[in-house]
């Protein structure tokens, strides 16, 4: 079999098995753009098109932050820094020479008449300020170069890009150019080489240089925790986790249609994952679907339901609760929740209502000296209750204005045994189907229960009172929900609070007190109507309250402690299905498994 021959340039016979068998593909091949050209204000890279500047030109006062606009634009680039110390005795030598120069100046325009000259008194203070500065060593001197390199698609990107950031920069009176004919030494120096190719400086003392520290941007990422969303101002990971701070509370202030849902159901999911356990008061029964999907509970609370909650239940004393506090603690908050049944007691009623509910528990034995251990057998039903109305002087109208919820049409609901358990790490109150004027009763019932199972059993949960204006509809039902929000720490517990209706949730004196006693804030998009009130709760800038007014679904304000950043919360494709909120989707997913189900 004959080989194959070609000639090189010398004409040296070759054979072309052995220059095609040989391994000349290395790293470099790999990494290595496949073309560079370089021209005179730009290099061409491989499909990308690079422009470098340098900063020739700072105004002489500079804020600290100044940087931080064209860290945060989003737009790929290089940015490198090179601060060379310069000799303290070399300067001084050159600003006695100048202070020299200056001083004779300002001497010679004095003798001849001539009229002040601010700008050249300015010089001589800054100069003599220096001075004394670097002779204490308190400052010292630099030079400092500055460069950046652009990365852009096509020309017409990079001409506005570069726009963009001229505009960024001649705002603080800062100035700008393009490396011309020397764009191979640009790109070279900002590549992390340590190389200052361009040697463009600028004398710099330590006070101005500070000021171009460049990681300024916000930041709210910790070592552990869930992720929340990815940070608007530098696309960084919003890290957190809600049980490191003072208080593991959160508030989410938004409209109708903005993503709160979305966002609290991503939240929860996380967490579940986490091993944290969950439990939803949720007025539109929009968490069913989550509970289907999680294996959790769903409890639909309504007159028809054979879900019952009896409103008289005790939690069991903890090793350090004294028995008797837990008891007038309970009868307090059962006066407040007749006092929504019954639509409002005089002082009289309030007096009669306070000794009945006593007498209701010692006939069944439960009292500051019985042992917490038998309570449970022996818990009493709203009719017990009555009875004991029935026969007490001045009751006569409680106990007929009582009847309709222990014997009318009311009492399937109320005048029950509690047969529920909260045994599963997810569990949802639906009251969707309540009749909407019981609907603030039914939340008082379920909320005290909740609280009563959080003080038996402490565990590490998280608490979500969807729509919780409903709740703050009367007076005790607000109090009962800040007591739960400011004292759930005790109990390992957070409290998360929603509402759409800012407006209603603030006109309760407790409204504000709840935001004061949750650290962390959830502001997605705003009403112009509402906007206001927001601005004034969080003290917003102009520029945080166009972002809520003019943000996207999803996207809006995290405040965590005295931090916050502009959020877009983000969820994978198979979280997204399992808590959207969309009908169109739920149906779909809903038809899916039926499929299934049909299929096995």
């Amino acid at each position: 079999m004959a080989i194959p021959f070609f000639k090189n340039k010398k004409g040296t016979e070759i054979e072309e098995e052995k220059i095609f068998g040989q391994d000349t593909l290395n790293i470099k091949d790999i990494i290595a753009p496949p073309y560079i050209g370089i021209t005179q204000d730009n290099i061409k890279l491989g499909e990308k098109i690079v422009k470098s500047f340098f900063i020739f030109s700072y105004p002489r006062y500079i804020n600290t932050g100044w940087l931080s606009p064209a860290i945060n634009l989003n737009v790929p680039m290089n940015i490198a820094f090179f601060i060379h110390p310069v000799d303290s005795s070399q300067i001084l030598r050159k600003l006695r020479s100048k202070v020299t120069q200056v001083s004779s100046e300002l001497i010679e325009r004095q003798e001849k008449g001539l009229i002040r000259d601010p700008a050249l008194e300015t010089s001589y203070q800054d100069i003599e300020n220096l001075r004394d500065k670097i002779t204490t060593a308190q400052e010292k001197m630099f030079q400092f170069g500055l460069y950046i390199t652009l990365f852009e698609e096509n020309p017409q990107t990079l001409k506005e890009t570069e726009v963009t950031l001229r505009s960024i920069f001649e705002s603080r009176l800062i100035y700008i150019k393009p490396a011309l004919f020397k764009q191979k030494e640009g790109f070279i120096s900002t590549l992390p080489y340590g190389l200052d190719m361009l040697s463009v400086h600028v004398p710099m003392d330590t006070d101005p240089l500070s000021t171009s520290f460049p990681f300024i941007s916000f930041d709210l990422s910790s070592n552990e925790g869930i992720l929340y969303g990815i940070n608007n101002h530098n696309n960084s990971l919003v890290l957190f986790d809600r049980f490191t701070l003072e208080n593991a509370n959160m508030v989410v202030f938004a409209k109708s249609g903005s993503g709160k849902s979305y966002a609290i159901k991503l939240e929860i999911l996380r967490y579940l994952m986490w091993g944290i356990d969950v439990i939803v008061v949720d007025p539109e029964n929009e968490y069913e679907f989550l509970s289907d999907g999680v294996g959790g509970d769903f409890f639909n609370i309504s007159l028809t339901s054979d879900t019952h909650i009896n409103p008289f239940d005790l939690p069991m004393p903890g090793a350090e609760e004294n028995p008797e506090d837990i008891l007038r603690s309970n009868i307090i908050n059962l006066v407040g929740l007749l006092r929504i049944m019954l639509g409002g007691l005089s002082a009289e009623e309030d007096s009669i209502v306070d000794e009945a509910l006593t007498e209701t528990y010692a006939i069944r034995d439960i009292t500051a000296q019985s042992n917490p251990a038998t309570w449970q057998e022996n818990i009493p039903v709203l009719s017990d209750f009555a009875e004991i109305l029935e026969s007490m002087a001045g009751a006569e109208s409680l106990a007929r204005r009582l009847k309709k919820f222990t014997q009318g049409t009311f009492s399937d609901f109320f005048n029950q045994k509690t047969n529920i358990a909260m045994d599963k790490p997810f569990i949802v109150f639906g009251i969707r189907d309540m009749e909407e004027s019981l609907r603030p009763v039914a939340l008082f019932m379920v909320m005290r229960y909740i609280w009563n199972t959080i003080r038996t059993h402490i565990k590490k949960r998280i608490l979500v009172v969807d729509e919780a204006w409903w709740l703050t509809q009367s007076e005790d039902g607000a109090s009962f929900l800040f007591s739960v929000v400011k004292r759930g720490r005790k109990y390992w517990l957070g409290v998360t609070t929603i509402t759409q209706d800012v407006e209603d949730f603030m006109k309760s004196s407790y409204g504000k007190a709840i935001i004061t006693n949750s650290s962390l804030q959830l502001l997605l998009k705003q009403s112009p109507a509402t906007i206001d009130v927001m601005q004034n709760i969080f003290n917003l800038t102009e520029q945080e309250k166009m972002l809520l007014l003019e943000a996207n679904v999803g996207e809006g304000l995290f405040f965590a402690g005295k931090k916050h950043v502009s959020i877009s919360i983000k969820a994978s494709y198979t979280e997204d299905q399992i808590i959207t909120t969309n009908p169109g989707e739920v149906e779909k997913i809903k038809e899916a498994k039926r499929k299934l189900k049909e299929n096995l």
